[in-house]
């Protein structure tokens, strides 16, 4: 189960990382505009796929303003901060202070729970911070900048602190479709205190907007929260350094252009610290896995599907049925 979660937090950091492809494509296109339009495309796939499954479970009035929280901060709140920052600092300085969130997510995930940080974590989420902090880059700034992209880590961590407790009981397709959906009004009250004129977007603009909602949004978001919800947020939280890591893969394909030595040695950085992460990941699996938080209102086959029979009966043994890395 571990190696699958594994799996399911690499391929969300892929997806990011790989994204920008698409996002400056649209830089052109009115922002909060485009991201209600994202936000509502990826809202109306989520509530199918929950349509979809047996179970009827709905958010109490508790759950509910939890998801309007993660909805303002890690969606709205985030985009929002990230357009001010640009304003005022190089993107690279911004990556790089974001990329601090392996590290905040690795002291603050168990703090949540009432359980102190393994200082291993701790050490490998330091170590890929590093590492991402080289492939990014730094760049030019001012204080409003910093304290701009200070907001956008925060938001950032919210989007993974805010949702985990939500994940046993509604599961991962449930908090992002609700958090998206409570992201388009947000939006849109937004709009008219801004500068902003709503407008259609010409063919490939809706071709950017429908990737960035149906794949980025719902397919990303989805996995993101599944990993998050078996291996918790310190330990999915070390992944988040592979966005950048995977941003220069594809910048390096896509523009012909090969990175430089800082940023090789970041790459290398991130992997060192990924593989002390494992190599401490092992123990606690066999102590803690079977209580990770599962949903048990995921469809069966699903990536939230709490699993089959045989490892809970194993679960009940004690012994771990997710060998391997985290």
């Amino acid at each position: 189960m571990t190696r699958r979660h594994t799996m399911y937090c690499m391929l969300t950091c892929a997806i990011l990382g790989s994204s920008f492809v698409v996002s400056r494509s649209i830089v052109a296109y009115p922002i909060l505009t485009g991201q209600a339009i994202r936000y509502a495309l990826a809202a109306l796939a989520l509530f199918a796929l929950v349509l979809r499954e047996r179970a009827r479970i709905h958010p109490s009035g508790g759950e509910i303003v939890r998801l309007a929280l993660v909805a303002a901060t890690g969606l709205v709140g985030f985009n929002l901060l990230l357009l001010y920052s640009l304003k005022h600092a190089d993107p690279a300085v911004i990556a790089t202070i974001v990329g601090v969130s392996p590290l905040l997510l690795a002291l603050l995930g168990p703090l949540q729970k009432g359980r102190r940080p393994a200082p291993r974590l701790l050490g490998a989420a330091a170590v890929v911070v590093v590492g991402a902090a080289l492939v990014s880059g730094f760049g030019a700034h001012d204080t409003k900048g910093l304290v701009a992209a200070v907001g956008v880590l925060l938001c950032e961590a919210a989007f993974s602190l805010l949702a985990a407790p939500l994940l046993p009981r509604l599961g991962p397709v449930r908090v992002s479709a609700w958090s998206t959906a409570l992201a388009v009004p947000l939006l849109l009250v937004l709009l008219p205190f801004t500068a902003e004129r709503p407008r259609l977007p010409d063919p490939s603009e809706a071709a950017a907007v429908a990737f960035l909602g149906l794949i980025l949004t719902v397919v990303a978001f989805v996995c993101w929260y599944t990993g998050v919800a078996g291996l918790g947020v310190d330990r999915a939280g070390v992944f988040v350094a592979l966005v950048p890591v995977f941003a220069l893969i594809t910048a390096a394909i896509v523009d012909r252009a090969l990175p430089g030595p800082a940023k090789i040695t970041g790459v290398l950085l991130v992997g060192a610290g990924l593989l002390i992460a494992a190599a401490g990941s092992t123990s606690r699996v066999k102590q803690d896995g079977c209580n990770a938080p599962r949903s048990s209102s995921a469809p069966e086959g699903s990536p939230a599907s709490p699993g089959n029979s045989a490892s809970s009966s194993a679960c009940t043994t004690g012994v771990s049925t997710s060998p391997g890395p985290t």
